[in-house]
């Protein structure tokens, strides 16, 4: 543990999202070549909330799974990392999947989705009880993936970000913004995201994430994020911070990353780091927001929150899959600096 941490007992959170199946093709092949696809466990909370119960946090999962092996493996995956999952619905339907093509050099990667009519979009959000469901926890975390899904879930992320606000918990709202989600459904992205983050106290996003939910076009410059947050602070009396990353891409296996956090009265940007032979990129937004929840729930403050975020980050890039299950002494050591074995 960071001697910067407190001892005392850890977070609490729950998580409002879909858990999907992930189908990708190994060694880089295209998704129309003939093979095996490798099968992950993910979702934008889902990748959170491992994430956090590695790292010694109770981590409680929201959601619906379809009855049968397929909901059955999403359970068996989470569980297997420590996320609470003693809420989930179990319902009729399909399970939610996507497919990955990963790139390589100067090839991008490629996601399709298939993840209409799945059980968590059609669930109703009357089947959930949120006093049941928010007893015992201190923050609900939810991403923008979850209201671009259909009406059903967009109710579901309102009403459970005012349930956490009636329950007096905090709420954390990652923007992840996914047009092609979005553009299946006759849905007002502006206007729902904007409803959410009224209720947050803390944003993952960046100047774009803030000129959507604004309606602006004019955050440009160097100092486009700090007015972008100024803005954002102006719009939203909930809000305390906004964190986010910046990503300069050379080619698809060599980043350089740096990451960034404004509160009313300051802003911390980190160092750059370079990240090659880059292995699996999808996910390290949600590595970053739960290095930044973990260091907060931790005692550390705004600084130490976005290096924390910064150290997930990096370290989600070297591993296959949707998920960062990292523990302490891994953010210790990414920290401490040094690749050699560790022995």
């Amino acid at each position: 543990m960071d001697e910067s941490e407190s001892p005392g007992r850890p977070g609490r959170f729950a998580f409002v999202g879909e858990v999907l199946l992930r189908f990708s093709p190994s060694d880089h092949r295209l998704l129309a070549e003939p093979g095996a696809l490798d099968v992950h466990v993910g979702g934008a909370e889902a990748n959170v909330a491992v994430a956090l119960a590695r790292l010694g946090h109770r981590s409680r999962m929201i959601t619906a799974l379809p009855s049968g092996p397929l909901g059955d493996r999403a359970l068996f995956a989470l569980r297997g990392w420590g996320v609470e999952l003693g809420h989930v619905l179990r319902t009729e339907g399909r399970m939610g999947l996507y497919f990955l093509a990963r790139g390589a050099s100067l090839r991008p990667s490629r996601v399709l989705y298939d993840r209409e009519g799945s059980a968590f979009a059609t669930t109703p959000p009357q089947a959930y009880d949120w006093p049941a469901l928010f007893k015992d926890v201190d923050r609900l975390h939810l991403s923008g993936v979850t209201p671009a899904l259909g009406p059903y879930p967009a109710r579901l992320a309102l009403e459970a970000v005012r349930a956490a606000r009636a329950a007096g918990l905090e709420v954390s709202f990652d923007g992840n913004y996914r047009p092609q989600l979005w553009a299946r459904w006759s849905s007002d992205p502006r206007g729902i995201l904007g409803d959410i983050v009224q209720e947050s106290d803390l944003l993952f996003g960046d100047h774009r994430d803030i000129a959507l939910l604004l309606g602006r076009e004019d955050f440009e410059g160097p100092d486009a994020r700090r007015r972008a947050v100024e803005a954002a602070f102006a719009a939203f009396p909930r809000l305390k911070a906004v964190a986010s990353t910046t990503r300069e891409i050379e080619y698809v296996a060599r980043h350089r990353i740096r990451a960034r956090i404004d509160t009313r009265e300051t802003s911390h940007e980190t160092r750059e780091v370079q990240v090659a032979g880059i292995v699996d990129r999808v996910g390290a937004g949600d590595a970053f927001a739960a290095g930044v929840l973990h260091a907060l729930a931790s005692g550390r403050d705004a600084d130490g929150a976005v290096e924390a975020g910064l150290a997930l980050t990096c370290l989600k890039h070297s591993l296959p899959g949707d998920a960062a299950p990292f523990d302490r002494a891994d953010l210790a050591a990414f920290e401490a600096g040094g690749l050699d074995v560790r022995r």
